[in-house]
C-alpha cells in the first residue's frame, strides 16, 4: 500500500471521520497534528493548497479532506488508489 499522510487537529470531528475510515480500511497512516505548530500548518497549506483539515495524501497525491476521502469510497476507487504502485 501507498504510504497515507493525515494532517490533523486534535478537536477536528472531520479529521476523527477520515482516520476511522482509513482503520477501517486496515490502512496505517502518518497523522501530522498543525493545531499548535505553524510551521506544519504552512507546510499542509503549501502541499495542498487548503487551510482546513483534513488534508489527506496517499502517496504524492492530494485526495482532499474527508468528504473527498468518502466519495473515492462510495465510487469503489480508493482502495484501488491505495493499491496503486
Amino acid at each position: 500500500m501507498k504510504p497515507v499522510t493525515v494532517y490533523s487537529t486534535r478537536i477536528c470531528p472531520y479529521c476523527m471521520l477520515a482516520k476511522r475510515l482509513l482503520g477501517n480500511k486496515g490502512v496505517s497512516y502518518q497523522e501530522i497534528m498543525v493545531d499548535q505548530n505553524d510551521a506544519l500548518r504552512a507546510e499542509m497549506m503549501q502541499r495542498s493548497g487548503r487551510r482546513t483539515v483534513p488534508q489527506i495524501f496517499i502517496g504524492d497525491r492530494h485526495v482532499g479532506g474527508f468528504d473527498d476521502l468518502a466519495a473515492l469510497d462510495r465510487a469503489g476507487q480508493l482502495d484501488p488508489l491505495l493499491r496503486e504502485a
